[in-house]
């Protein structure tokens, strides 16, 4: 066959070509005049905004839920907003604003890098402070000067990196230390904690303005947390008793805050008790949280299918009789686990509908059965207060909410509500 022949209009023998399909409502639709002026492209920012996944953020619940965590504290006790991980995946800069207007004024963040935008674009308060919980490495020392970022320190050798750093640039080094009392993760040892604090405070171009220690277990009252706190006290002891002065003490997160009140000290550091969610969803001790993260996508495509179709990669799910599927717009490259693959349901219209087959990276499809009520363009909550919980999809995925949560990408659009 000539492929450059300009006056072939199908190539395609007659026998070869579909039938056109009986004229439908929803092809109708198709066919109904566009009355917007096509003699120019429209404006994206004046457009109706219909993202294809959305996280849709809920300032009342968050204020809601940081109601709930003062009740378990005393006055005297601050609250450190833990914003890391873009809060959680809920916007640092959003939350850490809010959080501000209710008298918030220390904030925790993993690392330098999540620090300075959040210094920079959310608070540029000089009453605020911002803690950067991991070990600096020595060449980001400069930054944390730079921008007024509170260090953490662990060891000798970055305590001596840091003087000196600061020490060339004349300006003092805010820094807490941390004592590993068992999380085996970050902090000084708890035999040489005190030496370092003291050397803290007798550097001069650091200005030691905190102790910290991380619970391994905060939702469990055992020994081993009542050990990790007993020891931690009691390091802090032996300086403020040297030193003949006080420190910022804080040991709390979210599971020591509901589960330990001694562990309550000068400051406490939610997190996922902010966001909505338990640590652990089987503990005791729960209070009334709400979900401050709603995730939807959208309704983008809807199909008829016979017994027997399959449906995604690796034929995982089979139709047992004629059905509607629906695919929605959001995948695993969003948020939504490929481990989630036929296990969960989508809530359509108040309605939940099972999701079948393998999630893909873009999409995911639902069963619709035979209702013919949902509509291309519909949302669809993956998760969120009207429709499964961000825990609920943890326990089928076998990980925990903050995983949920953390996942959902930055391709997904923030809408603050």
């Amino acid at each position: 066959m000539d492929l450059k022949n300009n006056n072939k209009i199908c190539f395609l023998p007659k026998r070869h070509r579909r039938p056109l399909l009986p004229f439908t409502q929803d092809q109708q639709t198709l066919n109904t005049p566009l009355t917007a002026d096509t003699t120019t492209f429209p404006d994206e920012n004046t457009l109706r905004e219909e993202h294809m996944a959305e996280a849709i953020i809920s300032s009342s619940n968050l204020v809601h839920n940081f109601h709930r965590i003062q009740e378990r504290i005393t006055d005297n006790c601050r609250i450190m907003g833990i914003v890391k991980a873009n809060a959680y995946g809920h916007d640092a800069r959003h939350v850490s604003k809010t959080l501000e207007s209710l008298g918030v004024s220390d904030f925790g963040v993993a690392n330098i890098e999540e620090a300075i935008p959040l210094r920079t674009c959310a608070t540029s308060s000089p009453d605020v402070t911002i803690l950067a919980f991991c070990s600096p490495l020595p060449s980001h020392l400069p930054l944390y000067l730079k921008h007024d970022i509170t260090a953490t320190i662990c060891d000798f050798d970055t305590l001596y990196k840091a003087e000196s750093i600061a020490s060339a640039y004349n300006i003092p080094l805010k820094v807490h230390v941390k004592i590993d009392t068992g999380m085996g993760r970050l902090g000084i040892p708890p035999d040489t904690a005190c030496s370092l604090l003291q050397a803290a405070e007798e550097s001069p171009h650091l200005k030691l303005s905190g102790a910290y220690t991380h619970f391994a277990q905060s939702t469990l009252q055992n020994e081993f947390t009542a050990r990790q706190l007993e020891t931690f006290r009691n390091v802090c002891s032996e300086f403020e008793h040297h030193a003949k002065r006080s420190l910022c003490k804080h040991a709390a997160n979210s599971g020591g805050v509901l589960c330990c009140k001694e562990a309550c000290l000068d400051m406490v550091r939610p997190g996922i008790t902010l966001y909505g969610y338990h640590p652990d969803e089987n503990m005791q001790n729960r209070i009334d949280l709400k979900p401050v993260m709603q995730l939807r996508a959208r309704v983008i495509f809807i199909k008829e299918v016979e017994a027997g179709t399959t449906i995604s990669y690796n034929r995982t799910w089979t139709a047992p009789s004629r059905c509607r599927i629906a695919t929605i717009s959001a995948g695993y490259a969003d948020g939504y686990h490929r481990t989630l693959s036929n296990l969960t349901s989508v809530f359509i219209g108040g309605k939940a509908y099972a999701q079948v087959g393998t999630v893909t990276m873009d999409q995911i499809m639902v069963n619709l059965g035979n209702s013919s009520s949902v509509r291309v363009g519909d949302d669809a909550v993956l998760f969120g207060w009207d429709g499964p919980s961000a825990a609920d999809l943890a326990t089928v995925a076998g990980t925990i909410s903050y995983e949920i949560l953390c996942a959902v990408s930055s391709r997904v659009k923030r809408v603050f509500v």
